[in-house]
């Protein structure tokens, strides 16, 4: 998760801005870099690695602008080098982004038929040259920004810095996170309150689809359409040394709003977005294993419960997935040839560090898929897979749980091809799928509203259903365990076709049954396990795109329409809906969704 932040101060700013993104240390990087307007020329400082890198270069060569933009980057297109390190910057402007462009390669070539040279391998340098191109076609800055902000594909947030303007700050955000902060004679933008605090007690969040328009002394903020609005004005109290909610009531909800970055951030970690491929992880030969064995615990387990499908189908590699607290005792006998999986977002999962060092016994290799670097089974695994998720605050897991369904598709990508399986067109459209997500994840987002007035009817229920086939199965379990850990109803999630060899039982008039099911090559049978719920008066909520909604033609409780999209990716979107359901449910009932009862985040005794 990149991390951005943006000055109009009244002294040098370049300081400050390296102190702020010291702050966004948290979000993981491995790049930084900043601008600034010095006597009205921009000018720009970037280093590859660490802050200290960046604290070292301006301690040599002071900078004394009173207006600058900085960033932390995670490398997505292009290596984490200094020249891929944002700012990314033109003749006219310098532009920070976080997120992903997805339509960046045509963009590109429009541009570069247009006579524009680019000096990086990202897809945010995209931006500045069409912004540039603009302005110089005589366009004002706010208008030559809102006219490109039209043409990006993805979820982004982006902090524009203009040369000669040195009482400018232009943000945009959509998908991706970024607030306003407000000072006397100054004004700030950034990633996230912690940035701000030392800055600003008073915060405006964007909305979604937001942009605004800084100066020392205002803010005119607009929406998507382009019309003047206002957002409220938020008094932080002691986040300056914490993470903080955000604008959002409780941990869990902002961590579901962060999941088209997370996201993001995390495929573009695992696969080559410019040229389309997916990276094999360090010293793991794929071609060389014969079976993998997965293991984790609750929401981690259906992570890898998801990989087997992908594994199975991509790269023709058999799959055995087990819970930890079940493995570690049953004496499985494991191929010295195999690949063990360990998934712990917080790495120190007890019976997952146990199968860990019974597989490790068997003469496995163990790959960690952690969310701790320096956690316990990250140190004694072989190889080291992180989620890049961030710090996750609430206990119900959201957005470690859609990181590690990221690292482990894009790993079973880079499996197949490496095993001979996938074809290179193959490869090219499942990571073209992939890097498509947060966008979609960001579309399923704007069905919080309906979601919501859906859950206040689930809330009344003592009982629920889910059902799903493929990899919408793992996804039905996630959502009824979400369900009942966060809002304490009773729910359980079945394969559809074990519908009638027992649970249709449990069919009535009182009992909604969550139907995961995107128009996909199974989707005829999940219909007639619908139509089974139907004929017992099921109350039936469908979660599907269009042509499966026009496909089931029945009543329904709810019916939620997602985009469509690949069938490789439907796991990781499908998600969204599944929680929301699950949170805004919880919250109608009064439970304590950051911290439901009995439950802790790290679970390190049996």
């Amino acid at each position: 998760m990149c991390g951005i932040i943006g000055i109009l101060g009244r002294t040098p700013v370049a300081p400050l801005l390296v102190d702020a993104l010291k702050r966004l240390e948290y979000r993981g990087y491995d790049s930084a870099g900043i601008a600034t307007l010095e006597d009205g020329h921009l000018d720009r400082l970037r280093a590859e690695g660490k802050l200290r890198n960046l604290d070292l270069k301006l301690a040599g060569s002071p900078r004394f602008g009173l207006a600058g933009i900085g960033h932390t980057r995670w490398a997505t297109h292009g290596a984490p080098t200094e020249r891929n390190a944002h700012p990314h910057a033109t003749e006219r402007l310098a532009v920070v982004h976080n997120g992903i462009i997805e339509n960046f390669r045509e963009l590109r070539l429009e541009m570069e038929a247009a006579g524009r040279t680019f000096s990086s391998d990202t897809d945010t340098e995209v931006i500045a040259h069409l912004v540039t191109v603009n302005l110089a076609a005589g366009m004002a800055p706010r208008d030559a920004v809102q006219a490109v902000l039209g043409r990006l594909t993805g979820a982004f947030s982006l902090a524009f810095l203009f040369e000669g303007e040195g009482d400018l700050l232009i943000g945009a955000r959509r998908g991706s996170p970024l607030a306003i902060g407000w000072g006397d004679g100054e004004m700030f933008l950034g990633s996230d309150a912690i940035a701000l605090g030392p800055f600003t007690d008073e915060i405006t969040y964007l909305n979604d689809g937001d942009w605004v328009v800084l100066t020392r002394s205002s803010a005119e903020i607009y929406d998507e359409a382009g019309n003047p609005v206002s957002r409220p004005l938020t008094q932080l109290h002691g986040t300056t040394h914490v993470v903080d909610k955000g604008n959002h009531r409780h941990f869990m909800v902002k961590e579901v709003h962060e999941q088209p970055e997370v996201v993001g951030h995390t495929v573009a970690h695992y696969l080559d977005l410019v040229n389309g491929s997916a990276k094999v992880p360090a010293g793991i030969d794929f071609a060389a294993i014969d079976r993998l064995s997965i293991t984790a615990c609750g929401t981690a387990f259906y992570a890898g419960f998801v990989a087997k499908y992908w594994f199975e189908r991509y790269a023709r590699l058999p799959v055995d997935i087990d819970i930890a607290s079940e493995f570690r005792y049953r004496e499985q006998p494991l191929s010295k040839d195999g690949l063990s999986i360990v998934i712990s977002q917080s790495g120190e999962t007890a019976d997952t560090l146990a199968s860990l060092r019974y597989a490790k016994g068997e003469g496995q290799k163990i790959a960690a898929i952690v969310n701790v670097r320096e956690s316990t089974i990250a140190r004694e695994a072989d190889f080291v897979l992180p989620t890049l998720a961030g710090p996750e605050i609430g206990v119900a897991s959201t957005k470690a749980f859609t990181a590690q369904l990221s690292v482990l598709a894009a790993t079973a990508v880079a499996a197949g091809k490496a095993r001979g399986v996938l074809s290179g067109d193959e490869e090219h459209a499942l990571v073209r799928a992939l890097s498509e997500v947060p966008r979609l994840m960001h579309e399923a987002l704007k069905l919080e509203d309906q979601i919501e007035a859906l859950a206040r009817d689930l809330a009344k229920v003592k009982h629920c259903l889910y059902l799903g086939r493929g990899t919408s199965y793992p996804i039905a379990l996630e959502g009824a365990l979400k369900l009942k850990e966060i809002s304490y109803i009773h729910a359980e999630g079945y394969a559809a076709g074990e519908l009638k060899h027992g649970p249709i039982a449990l069919i009535d008039e009182d009992m909604p049954v969550v139907v995961i099911a995107p128009f996909d090559h199974i989707f005829e049978k999940t219909v007639s396990n619908m139509q089974e719920v139907a004929a017992r008066g099921g109350r039936i909520i469908l979660i599907t795109d269009r042509k499966g909604a026009e496909a089931a033609a029945m009543d329904t409780m709810a019916t939620i329409i997602l985009p469509e999209m690949p069938a490789s990716v439907t796991a990781l979107v499908y998600t969204i809906p599944v929680q929301l359901l699950a949170y805004h449910t919880a919250v109608f009932m009064g439970t304590d969704v950051d911290q439901p009862r009995n439950l802790a985040k790290s679970v390190t005794v049996e």
